[in-house]
């Protein structure tokens, strides 16, 4: 039986992702909402360790020549050292990454990785979208529009996220009823 748990995904961002600017802001933002959330709401425990690692894959040390993918290179890092199958599930499909994943014809990387439950994996796309690239609080629709001014058009992520933006609306909205918040960022 693993050990692994919300300590050792604390301690692996922070080495992973710890100097990495503003990259940790955001991540470890997600991790402590996350906790935060967990202490009124119903909240699986591997939620909120995957919230701590969700894109652990930017790691220069991790990413992988062959598919430089963030969340398939930190899910695959995440599987090798024994991380439960439901924390690899949430970091592999996180926030779109199917979206990306076909738009960068990894697709069958993807699908190689378990899947997460929907309600697990709304929770984290929430925590993802309402927290900015430097850790602060924002609307899923800001969010969005940060991401794609970030990368131009016919970048990978701007042309998933643009796909996927109906999707990702919807989730966040399931995990805003699931978790009874207001409609305002949380």
């Amino acid at each position: 039986m693993s050990t692994w748990g919300l300590h050792q995904a604390q301690t692996l961002a922070r080495e992973l992702i710890g100097t990495i600017h503003p990259r940790w802001e955001h991540l470890s933002t997600v991790g402590r909402r996350a906790e935060t959330l967990a202490a009124t709401r119903d909240i699986p425990e591997h939620v909120v360790v995957a919230a701590w690692v969700h894109d652990i894959g930017y790691a220069p040390q991790l990413a992988d020549p062959g598919t430089g993918f963030h969340p398939v290179d930190g899910a695959e890092h995440l599987a090798q050292t024994g991380a439960p199958r439901p924390v690899v599930a949430l970091v592999a499909w996180h926030t779109g990454a199917l979206h990306e994943a076909r738009t960068r014809g990894l697709q069958a990387h993807l699908e190689r990785l378990p899947r997460p439950g929907q309600q697990d994996l709304d929770i984290l796309t929430l925590l993802d979208l309402t927290t900015g690239p430097t850790g602060d609080l924002v609307r899923e629709h800001d969010r969005i529009a940060e991401i794609l001014t970030r990368y131009e058009p016919g970048h990978p992520v701007h042309t998933a996220v643009t796909a996927s933006t109906p999707e990702l609306l919807a989730s966040a909205a399931r995990a805003r009823t699931i978790l009874d918040l207001a409609t305002a960022t949380s």
